[in-house]
């Protein structure tokens, strides 16, 4: 009887085996048991597949046998063989990578594994790693073809660069869009308040968004709750301290005079001198003055930076939400009012108002008031001597404060940055209202999908800038009537009305097809309005009192005013059709016809393909075990940018004059104008991916090339003076961009995970119409755009050595050319390359000697876990460039003023001292001023970008409780640069710019 219930369940089995059923279920999550919408449920092998609803139910019908895959982002895959199973409930578990994972792209999402563009993805918990008021400072060094230049400022918005410059008059900043608005910046953004962020690197990914994406787009979701989810709070705060880290040093009073004392300058000589009777001699060297100031001592400080943030989220069955606020503070390490703090208040709320509709919207409001830094008082804190103290006693009457003065010891200038820092009061406000509001219509349920949203930006800016009055002596000062103060107020409004009609369907087992078509309407609205004027001393301003800092103290015959205003708007239509073919073969197409009123071509036509092969999928790769997923993919897209200024008309300006001693009113027509149109980016993209050993490994290569056509930059004029713009030029941005990952797990209570990236940028001027060059840069300091280099690439003369003897000069044919045109030459001044070989050094001996656009960069993590503690630390560098030492070259400016100490120890002190380095007094002749590569510093480096250490505590019934020490730029080794921070702009000049300080910081964050 056993035997015969055994072989009639068997031949059942065989007899069912293969038949449709229904299966049904809820995909939830394990950690807490919360479902989850949206959770892909596909038949292995097949195109057939559903999605779970808001509830985290699905329901499919598949054959017995066939096997189901769960998948999700952040999520780990699981599969179930279907054999008699109705109900089938799943838990996916958290996962840090994943080809399921979802990526958020133009208008929609798609999977990982279902991308043919150059979309990179940046963790929200990396972001947080970072102390910064900017979150895009935290981007650095985290995704391949990404360049960051920091500021250190407070409240100064970081540059970014994707794929590197692409244009001469425009902004070659990339697009942010954060949940559907459009932004040039995202500095009213906190790290706490994100959910995602995708970075669309190339054309064929970004080209859906027209005219506005031509440098990338950053695509930021802000956070939102869940349907069914109990109330979440989370309270997060950090502490830190800034500090200025590898301070320039500068020579100091005996340096500086043995320096001024072996130049042979009288005037350097009587200045000592002057110092000597005025402050003294000291009791060390009674040869040099009684003063010793380290200007960078003086004017630096440690700050400190705090932020603090709650965030509460959940949702019933009908409605989820998300609510947080965010208090931000931060002081600067320069010595002055200079500050930036911004409160920021968030709501988020999704409402299933009926199975077919759901609704909601989101609301971010920020408040940010930044205390600007006094910009000079950084070169000025450069040339300050170190035989003048801060104050001088000997000004009695000095009023606040006895700042010392050069002028006193003989100096031109008087080189004390305090009167500027103390007396400067720069205070602006910027108050951002940023809104989303969206309807959801199902039509056909899983298949046909209607999304109409209306995004809305106020930013309001109100400046007040006033300069204070100061009184030492009658030279210097700054008196009432000099004082001034400055009001701008503007107000910038952005409108944007999208609507999206998205379907999805699979045709059989190997069709599957998302077809999207939309239109999107943008109206940006701004109008601006200012006054300065000179204070009254007659009038009611009182120093001590910003009650009276209004512009009706001032005196009116000094005030001045204008207004202005703008208005921009467009209408686009787009699209973008994805096909899947055998679930491995992959083609993808968007298309976008924009119109604007920004210039005479009403209508540009935007059009981008991708290709995408999955070769692992392919028979004959079964057998290659370690490789988990291959795949290539291939896009090409054409964008338009619209960041370059409108044309400027002919104007005609009234003029007055007198003929035959009559005097005539009329007008003088000016013979500058722009003719202007779109200029045009095209891009190919040739990328890898791949998941090996496990999955353990993930690899990501791209290259890629972008050229610019149409290129605007100014022509000179036939007629009259001045130069025009014109769409006249080309530039071509090439490069390889390589990322991989790789986890691992040492034990049950040992992981880790090591991930790095490294890009290469090859930047050339292709063509410009003819042009010979466009000259840039200063007249002391040219830079050039040229067929076949960089953009803007230094262009100077090149050194040979340093004469050691007079022998050398003799021999020299070049130095006795100049010799007998009256040009003194001596030991200890450089020799300069002959490049043409006609033996006179002339500006026909220039060569370009190097360029600021670095040809590489890199960056990468190294993360470890032990139990509950953690440990990561982020490096980045880059190199390749060049940057100007602007201060070191101000000497053929400014004589009277200090030098770095590398040129105080390293100068050229008699035959064979050294082959690189001036004299004292070679230093100051204009033979060696001129641009060379002395005066160009290499900018390679390597930094520490970040290290932290956290330790969570978990209990149950009590609150989850992260505690985090971080060093945030703790170390920077350089090749060979003199600065405080390599990272001096995209121009490649330093100008001793704000630099990025250290941050040490102690954070905490309570989960309830």
């Amino acid at each position: 009887m056993k035997t015969k219930l055994i072989l009639l369940l068997l031949f059942f089995s065989l007899v069912t085996w293969g038949q449709q059923i229904e299966v049904n279920g809820v995909v939830t999550t394990a950690s807490d048991g919360l479902p989850l919408p949206g959770v892909s449920v596909i038949v292995k092998g097949t195109s057939r597949g559903e999605s779970t609803d808001l509830d985290g139910k699905y329901t499919i019908t598949v054959n017995q046998g066939e096997e189901l895959v769960f998948s999700y982002l952040g999520f780990k895959s699981q599969s179930v063989i279907i054999t008699n199973q109705i109900v089938v409930n799943i838990a996916l578990e958290e996962d840090a990578e994943s080809l399921n994972e979802v990526v958020v792209v133009g208008y929609g999402t798609q999977k990982k594994e279902d991308l043919t563009s150059a979309i990179a993805t940046i963790k929200p918990e990396t972001l947080k790693r970072t102390p910064a008021a900017q979150i895009g400072q935290a981007f650095q060094g985290q995704v391949a073809g990404v360049q960051v230049s920091s500021q250190g400022s407070p409240g100064e918005t970081p540059d970014i660069r994707i794929r590197g410059t692409n244009s001469l008059s425009g902004d070659s900043r990339p697009l942010f869009v954060v949940d559907g608005n459009f932004f040039s910046d995202i500095d009213f953004l906190n790290p706490s308040e994100i959910e995602s962020v995708s970075i669309l690197k190339d054309a064929s990914a970004a080209a859906i968004y027209g005219v506005r994406a031509a440098n990338g787009v950053v695509l930021i979701t802000t956070k939102g709750g869940r349907f069914n989810k109990k109330p979440e709070i989370t309270i997060t705060s950090f502490y830190g301290v800034q500090r200025a880290q590898d301070i320039l040093k500068m020579a100091n009073a005996e340096q500086f005079t043995t320096f001024a004392l072996e130049s042979g300058s009288e005037s350097e000589i009587a200045s000592i001198d002057l110092a000597l009777q005025r402050f003294g001699r000291s009791r060390v060297n009674p040869n040099i003055p009684d003063v010793n100031t380290d200007w960078y001592d003086e004017v630096l400080r440690d700050a400190p930076m705090e932020n603090h943030d709650i965030q509460i989220s959940g949702g019933s069955d009908d409605i989820s939400y998300s609510l947080g606020g965010n208090f931000f503070a931060q002081e600067g390490i320069l010595d002055m009012r200079n500050s930036y703090t911004r409160y920021n208040l968030r709501a988020k709320v999704d409402a299933k108002a009926t199975e077919w509709l759901k609704v909601g919207g989101n609301v971010l409001y920020s408040n940010a008031v930044q205390y600007a830094d006094e910009g000079s008082a950084w070169q000025l804190t450069y040339f300050a001597v170190p035989i003048l103290p801060v104050f001088d006693n000997n000004f009695t009457e000095a009023d606040p404060l006895p700042y010392a003065d050069a002028r006193e010891i003989g100096y031109r200038g008087s080189q004390n940055p305090f009167p500027l820092m103390d007396n400067s009061d720069l205070r602006g406000e910027r108050r951002r209202i940023v809104t989303n509001f969206y309807a959801d219509v199902t039509i056909l349920p899983k298949k046909l999908n209607f999304r109409s949203s209306l995004s809305y930006n106020y930013l309001g800016i109100n400046e007040r800038l006033v300069r204070l009055p100061y009184f030492v002596t009658n030279d210097f000062q700054r008196t009432v009537e000099q004082s001034s103060i400055t009001r701008n107020n503007a107000v910038n409004e952005t409108y944007i009305w999208d609507n999206v009609l998205t379907y999805k369907n699979n045709f059989g087992d190997d069709h599957d097809l998302t077809v999207l078509a939309g239109t999107s309407f943008r109206d940006e609205y701004g109008r601006n309005f200012g006054a300065s004027g000179n204070f009254d001393p007659n009038g009611s301003f009182i120093r001590n009192n910003d009650n009276t800092w209004y512009i009706e103290n001032t005196d009116e015959a000094s005030r001045i005013a204008y207004d202005g205003g703008f208005r921009d708007f467009g209408f686009a239509y787009f699209g973008r059709a994805e096909y899947k073919f055998q679930n491995k073969y992959l083609a993808y197409a968007t298309f976008r016809a924009e119109g604007t009123n920004k210039y005479d071509e009403t209508y540009v036509y935007l059009p981008a393909f991708g290709l995408g092969w999955e070769i692992s999928k392919e028979s004959f790769m079964e057998n290659i075990e370690f490789l988990n997923y291959l795949k290539l993919r291939a896009g090409w897209g054409r964008l338009a940018n619209d960041a370059v200024p409108r044309s400027r008309p002919l104007a005609a300006n009234t003029i007055a004059t007198v003929f035959d001693d009559t005097f005539i009113n009329g007008l003088e027509f000016e013979t500058v104008s722009d003719d202007i149109s779109w200029e045009f980016t095209e891009e190919l993209n040739i990328g890898l991916s791949a998941y090996m050993f496990d999955n353990r490994l993930s690899l990501e290569v791209d290259y890629f090339t972008k050229d610019t056509d149409n290129m605007v930059f100014a022509v000179p004029q036939f007629i009259g003076t001045g130069s025009s713009r014109r769409n006249a030029g080309a530039v071509r941005n090439r490069g390889i961009e390589l990322a991989a990952s790789w986890r691992g797990e040492i034990s049950e209570n040992w992981s880790y995970t090591i991930s790095g990236n490294f890009s290469t940028l090859d930047n050339e001027v292709t063509s410009l119409s003819g042009q010979p060059a466009i000259e840039r840069g200063t007249a002391e300091a040219r830079q050039r755009v040229v067929v076949g280099q960089p953009i803007d690439v230094f262009y100077g003369w090149e050194i040979d050595g340093v004469y050691q003897n007079e022998a050398e000069i003799a021999a020299d044919p070049v130095a006795q050319a100049a010799i007998a045109d009256g040009t003194d030459i001596r030991p200890g001044y450089f020799r300069y390359r002959d490049n043409n070989g006609d033996g006179v050094l002339d500006a026909n001996d220039r060569d370009y000697l190097g360029s600021p656009i670095p040809t590489f960069y890199y960056g990468g993590n190294i993360g470890v876990n032990y139990k509950d503690f953690d440990l990561n630390v982020a490096f980045y560098g880059q190199g390749g460039n060049v940057i100007l030492n602007t201060n070191r070259q101000e000497v053929v400016r400014t004589q009277g003023r200090n030098i770095d100490a590398d040129l105080a120890i390293n100068r050229w002190r008699g035959d064979g001292t050294t082959n690189s380095y001036p004299s004292s007094e070679g230093y100051r002749q204009v033979w060696n001023q001129r641009l060379s590569e002395f005066f160009l510093q290499d900018g390679d480096f390597f930094r520490i970008q970040n290290i932290q250490l956290g330790y969570t505590l978990r209990q149950e019934n009590f609150p989850e409780v992260r505690i985090s020490l971080t060093a945030d730029r703790p170390f920077l080794w350089t090749k060979s640069f003199n600065g405080f921070n390599p990272e001096v702009g995209f121009d490649g000049r330093d100008t001793q710019t704000y630099p990025t300080p250290s941050v040490y910081s102690l954070g905490v964050s309570v989960n309830f």
